[in-house]
């Protein structure tokens, strides 16, 4: 019996739902067809879509539809944010994200592990001005901080002029430069995932 394919779940942290296009679902299909050609089966959703409530707990009660949400990371090896930039920031929809995971660093796996223990953290930014690096450093933190691991040169980007109004999504062609980062973010991160699920963190 061979072992279950490695799984990855792309959340799109826009802040435009559907069906308006956008650039952050753009690179986040870009980051799922690189994954699939290194054997992960990956599944997107555009979060603005569903009823994610705040807060910081697993269930914050009826509608609220993070729930199913954190039963498709828990059966997942990679988490995948990809965000807009927005004042510098990454998008309040990606900040909500990482502010319900923090309910899981009450969580244990039986071995009493830390339960996202094992799983990559990835993440993929897209915008108009500047703050890439900070949008990622503070996705990949948070991630890191509930118990992802984030592999060498684990992400992508891509940032237009500042001050300008053309996105990543007008862009004829996409840039070599970007190309080639999701192509190593995605080596790398699916690497790390199969050498995590064939060898775990120890609990001790």
């Amino acid at each position: 019996m061979t072992d279950p394919a490695i799984k990855a779940l792309i959340l799109t942290c826009t802040l435009s739902p559907s069906p308006k296009d956008s650039s952050s679902e753009l690179i986040a299909q870009q980051v799922a067809d690189k994954l699939a050609t290194h054997g992960v089966q990956s599944e997107t959703f555009r979060l603005v879509d569903f009823n994610v409530k705040p807060g910081v707990l697993k269930d914050m009660g009826p509608g609220d539809d993070w729930p199913m949400f954190r039963d498709k990371l828990l059966a997942s090896d990679i988490l995948v944010l990809a965000s807009p930039i927005w004042v510098g920031h990454p998008s309040s929809v990606a900040q909500r994200v990482l502010e319900r995971l923090d309910a899981e660093l009450a969580e244990t796996d039986d071995q009493g592990r830390p339960i996202l223990f094992d799983k990559v953290g990835m993440v993929a930014v897209v915008g108009n001005e500047d703050g890439a690096h900070h949008v990622i450093a503070e996705l990949s933190q948070g991630l890191a901080e509930v118990g992802f691991t984030i592999a060498g040169q684990g992400s992508t980007y891509w940032v237009g002029e500042a001050m300008h109004t053309t996105d990543y999504q007008d862009l004829e062609q996409t840039p070599e430069v970007t190309a080639n980062a999701t192509d190593i973010a995605t080596r790398n991160v699916a690497h790390l995932a199969k050498l995590l699920r064939a060898q775990p963190f120890p609990a001790e």
